[in-house]
């Protein structure tokens, strides 16, 4: 049986991918593609190659996003129900990018950005968010169990109602956040600094 051929931008119509006439883009080779403000609602990009691609502003609802998107912009991206469960976010850009019921559990998000980002609800559920940047972000009832938050900063963060249940978060920055009724039983917090954190109604056992 002969291989499939490879789908390569040299292979791919991208226009028609931009308006969302491509729906399986499962295994496409498309590192650094600019896709930005293209509609890419419930479009499969399983496994695909997406390194350093602009998707900014790119609607991505409902889309399969458990791919390569090592330092790819996905600022203002309508990301709502997108599944990234295990996908590879290292350094990418989330800032201002639309959330809802959207799973990152088990995905690399060391050094991602989602500073002043709605995340209320997001499932990071052992996900590596190890030097990530969530300052100021809304993270109200976001499931962090057995996540990594080893020096990420969540300064002033919402963290209200939150499960960080054997959450690692050495040396994490939660300088001013809001804490109030977040689960912790079983976290790491070695050297986190929580200096002007509010901790009131919370569960956080060392």
């Amino acid at each position: 049986m002969n291989a499939s051929p490879e789908l390569t931008p040299s292979s791919l119509d991208i226009s028609a991918i931009r308006n969302g006439q491509h729906k399986a883009l499962k295994d496409a080779h498309l590192p650094g593609v600019d896709l930005s403000g293209a509609q890419l609602a419930a479009v499969d990009f399983a496994k695909a190659n997406l390194a350093g691609a602009n998707l900014a502003g790119a609607n991505l609802q409902h889309s399969n996003l458990r791919s390569n998107l090592r330092g790819a912009n996905l600022g203002g991206a309508d990301l709502r129900e997108a599944d990234l469960r295990n996908a590879e976010l290292q350094g990418c850009v989330f800032i201002e990018a639309r959330f809802h019921q959207t799973s990152f559990a088990g995905a690399f998000m060391a050094g991602a950005v989602f500073s002043q980002t709605d995340l209320s609800s997001a499932d990071f559920r052992g996900a590596d968010l190890r030097g990530a940047n969530l300052s100021s972000a809304n993270l109200q009832q976001a499931d962090f169990s057995h996540a990594n938050l080893s020096g990420a900063n969540l300064s002033k963060a919402n963290l209200e109602e939150v499960n960080l249940s054997g959450a690692i978060l050495r040396g994490a920055n939660l300088t001013e956040a809001n804490l109030v009724c977040a689960a912790g039983e079983g976290a790491v917090w070695d050297g986190a600094c929580l200096d002007g954190a509010v901790m009131t109604g919370g569960i956080l056992e060392a």
